[in-house]
């Protein structure tokens, strides 16, 4: 596997042995495919944005009072190489790269552009612990089963984890079509906890966890959060998560739940804004943090 120098690696920490692939307890994934946006687009720009961001994130974390990084190392390998494989092609050059990882017992952080990417990280974790749940925020349901005649689209990512028979626990969608909304309701595989709802709902959280697994799989589309505090998205959506609710929902997550990897998808870098990609960059040291101190 080829990782980046400690000067490009997530969060460039300044020890070498700290960001190296065999020292490494995590590994960041840098998996830039974008082939089926469908509103804005520049995703594939989004995992190599929030790298470079988190060269200003803190090693300190305040909250968890522990320089992560140093208990665990974090390697970052170089972004994957679609060349011209699209679709399925592409979702199994990703399942086949992380289930290398994960056989090489390293705890995988997926960073992708559009959310496609997320069926081939479900899938490689899927053979290892095959009770897996997927918890997914998201605005969107992710539910179709198509979009645009292409079953591989990011708007039918779920409808395919859903035909694998995985269970699906959704936390604050909004938008979403009425096949998605009757799919729900028709399936004992997933329960979706709308954004409406949770504001009414002071019990939401645990609500929520109560329906996964022991194996959880988290998958977090960056526009799961609303647009005030996550700007740079393909498809923003009002009334979404705020950073407070949404880190005690995961940090309760990891500490009930054995959460076996995680993936965070869909920035689009704004020219002239970093807010989007350095938040995400925190968020994904902080989930990495919730994991090491558990």
């Amino acid at each position: 596997m080829k990782v980046l120098s400690k000067e490009e690696a997530f969060l460039a920490v300044p020890e070498s042995s700290l960001c190296d692939y065999k020292n490494s307890k995590f590994v960041i994934q840098q998996v830039p495919y974008e082939h089926t946006s469908s509103y804005l687009e520049g995703s594939a720009k989004g995992p190599s944005a929030i790298v470079a961001a988190s060269h200003f994130v803190e090693f300190y974390d305040e909250e968890l009072d522990v320089e992560t990084y140093k208990s665990c190392g974090i390697a970052t390998l170089q972004p994957m190489d679609f060349k011209d494989a699209v679709d399925g092609e592409a979702i199994d050059l990703i399942e086949k790269q992380t289930s290398r990882l994960i056989s090489d017992e390293k705890y995988v952080v997926s960073i992708g552009a559009e959310h496609t990417v997320t069926l081939g990280f479900v899938k490689a974790h899927a053979a290892k612990y095959p009770d897996l749940t997927v918890v997914q925020i998201d605005a969107h349901s992710d539910l179709r089963l198509a979009y645009h005649d292409n079953p591989y689209s990011h708007a039918s990512v779920m409808a395919r984890v859903h035909e694998l028979d995985i269970p699906l626990v959704q936390i604050g969608i909004r938008a979403q079509c009425k096949e998605e909304a009757d799919l729900i309701k028709s399936s004992d595989n997933i329960h979706t906890f709308y954004a409406h709802t949770i504001r009414k709902n002071s019990n939401w959280i645990a609500d929520a966890i109560s329906k996964t697994g022991k194996n959880v799989y988290l998958t977090i589309d960056a526009d799961g959060f609303d647009p005030a505090i996550m700007p740079a998205v393909g498809t923003a959506e009002p009334n979404g998560l705020f950073w407070v609710e949404t880190l005690e929902f995961l940090k309760r997550l990891f500490t009930e739940k054995n959460v076996v990897g995680f993936d965070v998808v869909e920035c689009a870098p704004m020219e002239g804004s970093i807010l989007s990609e350095y938040t995400l960059a925190k968020l994904i040291y902080r989930l990495i943090g919730y994991q090491e101190t558990k």
